[in-house]
Order: C-alpha cells, then sequence, then structure tokens
C-alpha cells in the first residue's frame, strides 16, 4: 500500500482519538482510550491474558533482531527481580553507523506534516496496547513491579501519557497557522504585500534515558513527544530493563516502515555491563534532545555537561505530607497506609516524611497524640499487608539490592514504630518482597535532619514530630527548596493551615494534595488531568506533561515572500 494511502487511512483512523486527546488535555477532565482492566483484551487483534503470557515466554533465551544499522555485538543479561534470567539479547550499537542512518530519515518526517506525525504515533501506541498482556509480563520482569501494576502502570497509564505528549505536540505545532498574507499600508504609495510559510523543523535526534522502575511510564512521554514533533528517537534503556523498551522500539519501527518512513527513526541503544553508553550519547553532537529519569547525580550531569541538548530531567526528591487535623481519621490512615505500601514505595511520588506535631492532632476518633498517630499507622500498613496474597499484590518485589540495603539500615536511624517483614512469593520463591518499614524521628535535632533530608528510596518513611504547624510548614518550604518534590500531601480541617500549605506549594513550586482519604492516592497521577511534577523544583526539571515539555522540542522557520 503506497504511503500516502497509509497516512489517510492512519488519519481516518486515528484522527478521532486524537481529537479527544486535544480536548480533554484542555478540560481536564477524566478519560482514557486504553481500558485497565486485564479482561477488557482478547479481541479486534489485542492479545488475551493466556496469549500475552505466551508471547513474553516466548521471548525469553532469544535474540531480538530490529534490522538496526551499525550493530556490532548483542548484549543482555537482564535478571527478573522475581529470580528468573530473561535471556534476551539486544543488539549493540556503532554510534557512527547508527546516528547517521537515523538523521538520514528526518527530512521525510518533517515534511510529513504534524497531523501525519500524530496519527502515526497513535498507531504505534495502539499496537503497543494490543499487546497489553505481553508488555505487562515485561515490565513486571523487569521493574519488581506486581502484575497488576505491571500491566496498568505499565500498559494503559503509560499509553495514556504517550498520547498525552502526543497530544500537547500537535497543540504546539499548529498554534501557528501554515500560511500568512501580510499587508501593510503605506498611505498613497502601494501597500507591501508578503506572503509568508511557518514550518516547524525538528531539532534533531533525541535521546531517551530508560529507568528502572518505570520504564514505559517514565519513557514514553519524552519518545512521543520527540517523535511527533519530527525528530528521530534513540532509546537507551536502563541495563536491568531492556525489554518493555526494545518492543516498543520494534513496534514503533515496524510501523514507521508500514506508513512509508524510514524505520531508523526509532532505534535501540543496549548498553555491556558497565560502559557508560549514555554519558557517551549525551554529549555527542547529534543528541539535541535528552529526556532522563533518575538519580540527582547523574541529573545534574546531563544539565551541566549535555549543553548542546535541550534537557528534560525527573530526579530525586523528598516527599512530604503534613498532618495537621483530619474529620475521616480512619480513611486518612488507610490512605497513607495504601501510598506508603505500593510497590514498596519504589515511586518517585511516595511519601517519605509524615511531619506530625509533637502534642499531636484533632481528629473525628478525637484528639491524637504523635506517638498514637505513628502507631495507627503502623497499625494500618499491618492490617493491609497482613495478607501474604494480598501483600504480594501491593508490594511486588525490590528492584534492585541497594533498595534492600537502605531498608535494612533505616531501622537503625531511629525509634522504629513499624518493623519490616519478608514476605513470601509462592510463584517466585527468589523474589525480594519487603513490607514498609516507619521510623521515628524527632524534627528538632540535628542528627535526624540528614536522614530525613535525604531520598531514601523504597519502603522506608519517617514520623517526624515537630514543635507547631508554623514550624512545620517552615520544614516543608525548606524540603521542597533544597531537596525537591513530586508530591506533596496535607491533612487539616483548618482552612488558615489549608490556604497556608497551599501557598508554600505555590510559591515553591510542587504538586499539592489535600486530605484524601478515599481511592485517590498522593503518588498516583492520571494523565490528561494531573501533571506529574511541575518542573519548578530541584525534583525535576520538567512537567509531564505541559505545553513546555514539547515546545522546546521544535521551532518554527518562517519563509517570507514578496
Amino acid at each position: 500500500m503506497a504511503a500516502e494511502s497509509v497516512a489517510h487511512r492512519l488519519t481516518a483512523q486515528h484522527r478521532p482519538t486524537l481529537d479527544k486527546a486535544l480536548e480533554v488535555i484542555r478540560t481536564r477532565a477524566y478519560w482514557s482510550p486504553h481500558p485497565e482492566h486485564p479482561k477488557a483484551y482478547g479481541e479486534n487483534g489485542s492479545l488475551d491474558a493466556a496469549a500475552g503470557k505466551a508471547a513474553f515466554d516466548a521471548l525469553r533465551g532469544t535474540r531480538l533482531d530490529l534490522g538496526q544499522p551499525g550493530t556490532d555485538d548483542w548484549v543482555g543479561g537482564e535478571v527478573s527481580p522475581y529470580g528468573i534470567e530473561l535471556g534476551v539479547t539486544y543488539p549493540h550499537p556503532d554510534i557512527d553507523v547508527l546516528l547517521p542512518a537515523m538523521r538520514a530519515g528526518q527530512r521525510a518526517w518533517r515534511e510529513a506534516g504534524p497531523e501525519v506525525r500524530a496519527v502515526v504515533c497513535l498507531e504505534i501506541l495502539k499496537r503497543i496496547s494490543d499487546r497489553t498482556h505481553e508488555f505487562a509480563h515485561a515490565v513486571m520482569h523487569t521493574s519488581g513491579q506486581a502484575f497488576m501494576m505491571a500491566l496498568q502502570a505499565g500498559g494503559p497509564h503509560a499509553q495514556d501519557r504517550g498520547l498525552e505528549a502526543v497530544a500537547y505536540a500537535y497543540a504546539e505545532q499548529t498554534r501557528t497557522p501554515d500560511r500568512a498574507e501580510w499587508t501593510k499600508p503605506q498611505g498613497k504609495r502601494d501597500p507591501l504585500v508578503l506572503t509568508k510559510t511557518y514550518r516547524t523543523v525538528p531539532r534533531g535526534i533525541a535521546l531517551v534515558i530508560g529507568c528502572n522502575t518505570f520504564p514505559t511510564w517514565n519513557g514514553y512521554p519524552g519518545l512521543f513527544a520527540s517523535l511527533a514533533t519530527g525528530n528521530a528517537v534513540l532509546v537507551k534503556p536502563h541495563p536491568r530493563a531492556v525489554l518493555p523498551l526494545a518492543l516498543t522500539v520494534a513496534i514503533a519501527r515496524e510501523v514507521l516502515a508500514e506508513a512509508g518512513f524510514a524505520a531508523d527513526l526509532v532505534a535501540l541503544a543496549a548498553e555491556r555491563p558497565g560502559e557508560g553508553l549514555a554519558k557517551t550519547l549525551a554529549t555527542r553532537p547529534e543528541i539535541r534532545i535528552i529526556d532522563y529519569t533518575g538519580s540527582t547525580s547523574f541529573g545534574d550531569w546531563l544539565e551541566t555537561h549535555a549543553h548542546q541538548a535541550q534537557v528534560y530531567t525527573e530526579k530525586a526528591g523528598v516527599n512530604t505530607v503534613l498532618v495537621h487535623s483530619t474529620d475521616d481519621y480512619k480513611g486518612m490512615l488507610a490512605n497513607l497506609a495504601f501510598s506508603l505500601s505500593l510497590y514498596s514505595g519504589q515511586m518517585c511520588t511516595t511519601p517519605q516524611n509524615l511531619l506530625i506535631p509533637r502534642e499531636g492532632i484533632t481528629t473525628d476518633a478525637g484528639a491524637k497524640t504523635y506517638d498514637e498517630v505513628a502507631t495507627d499507622l503502623a497499625k494500618a500498613v499491618e492490617g493491609l499487608l497482613g495478607d501474604d496474597t494480598r501483600a504480594n499484590a501491593l508490594l511486588g518485589a525490590l528492584v534492585n539490592p541497594d533498595v534492600k540495603a537502605r531498608l535494612e539500615a533505616a531501622s537503625g536511624l531511629g525509634e522504629v514504630a513499624l518493623a519490616s517483614r519478608e514476605v513470601a512469593h509462592p510463584e517466585f520463591p527468589e523474589a525480594v518482597v519487603r513490607t514498609p518499614v516507619l521510623v521515628k524521628l524527632d524534627g528538632a535535632k540535628p542528627d535526624a535532619e540528614a536522614a530525613y533530608l535525604s531520598e531514601c528510596f523504597g519502603p522506608v518513611s519517617f514520623a517526624v514530630a515537630v514543635d507547631s504547624t508554623d514550624d512545620a510548614l517552615a520544614l516543608l518550604r525548606r524540603t521542597i527548596r533544597e531537596k525537591g518534590a513530586m508530591t506533596v500531601g496535607a491533612y487539616t480541617t483548618s482552612p488558615e493551615v489549608e490556604e497556608a500549605v497551599e501557598e508554600v506549594c505555590l510559591e515553591e513550586c510542587a504538586q499539592l494534595s489535600l486530605n484524601l482519604t478515599g481511592g485517590v492516592y498522593v503518588n498516583q497521577t492520571a494523565a490528561f488531568s494531573d501533571f506529574h511534577g511541575s518542573g519548578g523544583n530541584p525534583a525535576a526539571n520538567a512537567a509531564l506533561c505541559d505545553a513546555a515539555f514539547v515546545a522546546g522540542r521544535f521551532r518554527t522557520v518562517e519563509v517570507r515572500r514578496p
């Protein structure tokens, strides 16, 4: 089928979805074209649960040949946090060969225009969605997420974030008209008349540096924002989480080729152990955009050294919840317990510090002392995770030994209100599954400061005693300003305290959730409605997703003619 007719078919198929996405990023209403429920798959070409599991099993021990130019080796070595070896090998690139090949396809991709690029991206997302069950196993066995979370966060939620980025990219590229007739009156003389055309042009090759914990959810926004704005995209996965992004690249290359574009517009850069390929790629002159999720140290390095590129980073932060008062004590405890437990706290949005007044809080269940709040929260977590089957479904597995080491060290930082326990996994006996630890710290003591003002990534949280609400607000402000925060939460029945917390978050640029006691949690965000990060504090220099996230990925070139 000719490329033009393929583009026409894709436009007819996907333009309604694009229009709906454009509508909801304006209204911020709930919407998702990608179903969350596992049983929604199995029709219209999508894989059901059994077929998805079979597809994943068939990948194990194989070579994933993407047909990329410049392949000089085959690398792999992923071991699931659940204890199984994946055995998949991937192409290792000779970047001096691969990067020129990627650039070669950019002119035709640029000339295709924003709409064609958008619908091709939506076709890629549609084919990923059809294989959601397969991706769920790939995400589970590289990130350690429990299966249902891997299916939802690694599947439809990630796909939603990719679509959201495409919608923002399209909106920003079409904000300026393609053509304008310009006439300037000159009094008695003939007017000055020009025809002006405006073309969006890509910056160059974009580099996506993947993370271990959420390879698709964190990878798709940058990948699709760059691709939709006309850039080629090189995906450099985390060495322990290659498979989900390698499958993504394979699908993207397939769709691009079918639509008449160069498959090499999207490519994979898997690395050898200890190679440090991200640093090498990040400073190459061909790389003009970088998307990164991971540690603060490497994010800072990228921002400092990758001068030739527009760098978007999501780094580490210290997320805080201020507990002042509540009219639903039981609901508050249940909500916090779930937030602390989900995926063993291995989310960049998980609360770490709970600021609790030393004299206690007022609640609908009566006054509660600081010690009682800490004890009751510990009981809520124990109740939530008391059944091992439920615990495994919520906790998943620890993603790497560093998380386990931090967890074990945390009990030595202060009085333990909730001790961590081992949970046996019936299907994967080698999985390292641990419940959270809650440690009590005195916010007034300098030796405690080193603990609660450092990110302790994993199932570790601190109940920090503060002298007053003013002290809590000051500590909240300092934490966001110095360490950054992806999320902030607060519980209060006082309008004055609520206003004060909101003002801190407005001034320090942090996303705030107030009085969550039901089925919405501080560490979860919804595409098309919620902003993930703000881009305004040290935790991240970009938000997922807003106009600023896409606008720097292209420029507009004007041509004037009489």
